[in-house]
């Protein structure tokens, strides 16, 4: 719920359109699919993908916290699918490992970083947003 905070009051404080949707919030990846998946956190800046059942389209920006029982799930499955759908960030919070993996998967670029719970990391949808780990209650 921190990180969700901390990026819904950075977007409320600069206005912006973006919208910050913690789990239990569905989002059907694309069209013609019937893949729905429930991210921890979705960032959607473009308010024609919302409906009254969730997200129609792929989110701005998705976070999934790993759980130990399914980690692989996050890592290789809602990678590909997010990926496919044209979602423009992905992280991967890992707190058992006290690791962050972010995906920048925008414009026909794939770009991996890793990240540890010490860092700030830097939210790649927006100008100026940095997220302090060491800072959050995780």
């Amino acid at each position: 719920m921190e990180l969700a905070a901390t990026i819904r009051n950075y977007s409320k404080a600069k206005g912006g359109p973006c919208r910050v949707y913690p789990a239990p919030f569905a989002v059907k990846l694309k069209e013609g699919r019937k893949t729905i998946v429930e991210p921890d956190i979705s960032v959607i800046c473009d308010w024609d993908k919302l409906t009254d059942r969730g997200c129609s389209g792929a989110p701005d920006w998705i976070i999934e916290i790993v759980s130990p029982s399914n980690s692989g799930h996050d890592y290789i499955k809602k990678l590909d699918l997010y990926a496919d759908a044209g979602v423009r960030e992905y992280w991967i919070v890992n707190p058992g490992r006290e690791q962050i993996i972010v995906y920048l998967l925008e414009e026909e670029k794939f770009e991996l970083n890793h990240y540890t719970f010490q860092d700030k990391i830097k939210a790649g949808i927006y100008e100026d947003l940095w997220v302090d780990f060491a800072e959050l209650d995780l």
